[in-house]
C-alpha cells in the first residue's frame, strides 16, 4: 500500500523556509497549476503574466513572491518566498509519485555480449544489447530496448531509458540520463560531391558525454569526423535536438526543443539556445550568450550577447529595427504634405507668372 503523502500547510511552509500567510492546518495531498488546482493542491506564482489567476484559483495553498500584497481569501494560504518557482520545485518533490524501480540484474531478454563488462548492480532491460568490449558503471540502468556499441563506455548511476542507442566507442560519464529514443554517435553528415555522385567521408571520431548531463527524447547527437563530439559538464538538452560532427557545448548550457547545432561549432559555458535557434558551422559562442527562439546564426556570438531574429543581430539594435515600418509610415505623410505644399506654390508661382 503506498505511504500516504499529505501535508499540512504548516508543514509545506516549514519544508520551503517561506513565511506562511494564513491557517496552518490546510490538508494538501498533490500539486497543480493555478487555473486546475483544488483546495488540496499547492500552486504557485513563477511568472508575473499569472498574477490575475491568484486570487480566483481554488488551490489551497499558492507559493507567492514577496511582493504580493493581496490577502489569501478565507479558508487559503500563501507562502511568500523570494523565488516561488525554485521553492516549488521541492514542493513537487514531496507529493511526486514515488520514482520507478529498475532492480539490478538482467532481463532473460537481454543480450550481453561475454567480452562486455556489466557489473551485477546494473538493471539490463528486456531486448537491451551490450555488444563486445562495452563497458558499464555501477548502478546504471539500461531500460528495455535499449542499444551499447562495441566499445562503448557509460558511467556510473546512469539512466538510459527505452529505445536508445549508444553507437560504438562514444564515451558516457556518470549520472547521465538520456531519454528514449535519442542517438549517440551516429555518422557526421559529411560527403563529397563528384562527377558521379556523393562520396561519404568515414566519421571514425566518438561522442564524449561528461558528468551529470540530461538529454531529452528523439536527440541525435553525430561522431566527431575525427577527435569527438563533446558536451560538458551538466548541460542539459530538450526534445529533438540535432548536434553534429565536432561539435564542443560547454558546461552548463541549457539547449531548448528543436536547435539544430552545424559541425565544428563551439558553445561556450552557460549558454541558452532558445528552440529552433538554428546555428550555421564553424562558429564561437561566447560564455553566458542567450540565443533566442528561431534565431537564425550565421556568425560569432560574443560573451555574454543576447542575440534575436533572422540574420541574428543584438536584441536592442532588433529593438531598433522594429521601430523603422513605423517612422517609414511617419517619413511617408510627411513626404505627402511636403508634396502637397510644394504642389500649392507651384501654382501660386504659375499664376503670378
Amino acid at each position: 500500500m503506498q505511504e500516504s503523502r499529505s501535508k499540512t500547510s504548516g508543514e509545506v511552509a516549514a519544508l520551503t523556509g517561506g513565511r506562511l500567510v494564513g491557517p496552518d492546518n490546510l490538508v494538501l495531498t498533490g500539486v497543480a497549476s493555478l487555473d486546475e488546482a483544488t483546495a488540496t493542491d499547492v500552486s504557485f506564482l513563477g511568472n508575473e503574466k499569472y498574477r490575475a489567476q491568484v486570487l480566483p484559483s481554488r488551490a489551497g495553498v499558492v507559493l507567492v513572491p514577496e511582493d504580493f500584497a493581496e490577502p489569501p481569501p478565507q479558508g487559503r494560504a500563501w507562502i511568500v518566498s523570494k523565488n516561488a518557482s525554485a521553492v516549488f520545485a521541492k514542493v513537487v518533490q514531496v507529493f511526486a509519485p514515488p520514482p520507478v524501480v529498475f532492480p539490478p540484474g538482467r532481463h532473460p531478454a537481454a543480450v550481453v555480449d561475454p567480452t562486455a563488462t556489466v557489473p551485477g548492480s546494473v538493471h539490463v532491460g528486456a531486448c537491451a544489447v551490450v555488444e563486445a568490449g562495452a563497458v558499464i558503471g555501477e548502478g546504471t540502468v539500461l531500460a528495455a530496448g535499449c542499444y551499447i556499441g562495441h566499445d562503448a563506455r557509460i558511467g556510473a548511476n546512469c539512466l538510459i531509458y527505452p529505445s536508445v542507442s549508444v553507437r560504438e566507442r562514444c564515451r558516457l560519464g556518470d549520472r547521465v540520463i538520456i531519454h528514449c529514443n535519442s542517438t549517440i554517435g551516429s555518422d557526421g553528415f559529411g560527403y563529397i560531391p563528384g562527377p558521379t555522385g556523393h562520396t561519404k567521408i568515414p566519421q571514425v571520431g566518438i561522442v564524449q558525454i561528461d558528468d551529470d548531463v540530461e538529454i531529452g527524447a528523439n536527440v541525435t547527437v553525430d561522431r566527431a569526423r575525427f577527435g569527438r563530439t563533446w558536451i560538458k559538464r551538466g548541460t542539459k538538452i530538450d526534445n529533438l535536438v540535432q548536434v553534429a560532427h565536432n561539435v564542443v557545448i560547454g558546461e552548463h548550457c541549457f539547449v531548448i526543443a528543436q536547435v539544430g547545432i552545424s559541425g565544428s561549432t563551439r558553445i561556450g559555458r552557460g549558454v541558452v539556445l532558445w528552440g529552433q535557434a538554428g546555428l550555421a558551422g564553424h562558429l564561437n559562442i561566447g560564455d553566458g550568450a542567450m540565443v533566442m527562439a528561431q534565431c537564425g546564426v550565421p556568425k560569432d556570438v560574443p560573451a555574454g550577447a543576447h542575440v534575436v531574429g533572422s540574420p541574428a543581430m543584438d536584441r536592442r539594435e532588433f529593438v531598433r529595427t522594429l521601430t523603422v515600418p513605423k517612422q517609414l509610415e511617419k517619413l511617408k505623410n510627411t513626404v505627402k504634405e511636403l508634396q502637397s505644399t510644394v504642389a500649392e506654390l507651384k501654382k501660386k508661382l504659375d499664376a503670378g507668372s
